[in-house]
């Protein structure tokens, strides 16, 4: 063996041997097949509107359960809109082989496993009444929504795709080069921006995926064509973007699509005075918000709670986290006294006076 080929085949042994040590410290697979083995009628779903994350992961625990599961129908549904701007891409490459969501179908199911959300967080698809059998998410649960005969939440992992990448480890599973090209681009879509440096188990992810996964097919989900609707949204996130101190707040107008909040906060994030920014849009009857940060000491989504208490909801993790307000008439007027109490808030947490904002980008310079 070459010096080359050695230099080769030791990351991948290295990956394969992390990889081991990980499923054997906390075997998790195994007991979710157990909970599902008699199971034979299984709703695999995830948060509505559902990214990059969420749909690959989903893709990929339907695919590990008809592997393992022969005598169960797996069936894979999402609510809410796909695609659009930098995520479209993703759902013309995966090959996502989804159903039309039916409210009506669902006590039909004898068995859902609910990835990527949790029962009563703001965007989980299922009624309160209908709670799942698995929960499989890497959002904080915030002692709400650990009642399942399988839960498995993991706020230290930066993706959820990293968490059902580990089933496939722990199995013994391989992942096909067009799956791995999903997962792949699925993690490093949700570790982009501030959500912060892989843990180990993103990081063992990462490599071998990289290894295994489809080139053509990652490079056409890495690379889209974006319509005109983003750079204009692009522009209204630098014209009326003002910062306060190390805090940057931005409001891009009515969105089509539910991507473009957070895609603009982790680019306003990237400002060097700065270490938190807020983006917010407005999408039919809500006001949508983005808030993003690189601050060790504080939590996005506790500041993200503080600034939707009592009018709307939100949360996340530690680095990105998202809310919403619902709008009575959604009037100009309604949508800047919101826009105020929101942007008040967060200065007032983050102790910063709301006299020194300065416009971003000066169009007379």
């Amino acid at each position: 063996m070459t010096p080359f080929v050695e230099s080769c085949v030791k990351p991948v042994a290295d990956s394969a041997s992390a990889a081991s040590r990980v499923a054997r410290k906390s075997p998790r697979a195994k007991k979710l097949l157990k909970i599902l083995e008699d199971k034979k009628n299984i709703l695999v779903t995830t948060h509505m509107h559902p990214d990059p994350d969420a749909l690959a992961s989903g893709m990929a625990m339907t695919e590990l359960l008809r592997l393992k599961l022969r005598n169960a129908k797996i069936t894979f549904c999402v609510k809410g809109q796909l695609g659009g701007g930098v995520n479209d891409a993703f759902t013309r490459y995966a090959k996502l082989n989804l159903l039309e969501w039916d409210e009506c179908a669902l006590t039909g199911y004898d068995a859902i496993v609910l990835l990527d959300t949790q029962p009563m967080f703001a965007y989980s698809p299922l009624p309160h009444s209908l709670p799942p059998t698995a929960i499989i998410d890497h959002h904080p649960a915030r002692g709400r929504s650990k009642k399942a005969p399988f839960v498995d939440i993991r706020k230290d992992v930066g993706a959820t795709s990293t968490i059902v990448f580990s089933y496939y480890m722990e199995l013994e599973v391989p992942v096909p080069p067009d799956l791995s090209a999903t997962l792949l681009y699925a993690i490093e879509s949700d570790l982009a921006g501030a959500a912060g440096m892989p843990n180990e188990l993103d990081n063992i992810a990462l490599s071998s995926l990289t290894l295994t996964a489809d080139t053509r097919r990652l490079y056409q989900m890495r690379n889209v064509d974006l319509p005109q609707s983003y750079y204009v949204c692009y522009a209204a996130a630098l014209q009326n973007a003002i910062y306060f101190d190390y805090a940057v707040t931005s409001y891009i107008g009515e969105i089509d699509s539910l991507e473009k909040p957070a895609v603009m906060a982790d680019f306003l994030l990237r400002f060097d005075k700065v270490t938190w920014s807020l983006v917010v849009a407005k999408h039919g009857d809500r006001l949508i918000m983005s808030l993003r940060t690189s601050d060790r000491e504080r939590s996005a989504g506790d500041v993200m709670r503080r600034l939707v208490r009592s009018i709307g909801e939100g949360g996340g993790h530690r680095s990105k986290a998202g809310g919403f307000v619902r709008l009575e008439n959604g009037t100009d007027t309604e949508v800047e006294r919101v826009r105020k109490i929101l942007r008040g808030r967060l200065l007032r947490t983050l102790g910063i006076r709301a006299d020194r904002g300065l416009k971003l980008v000066n169009r007379d310079a």
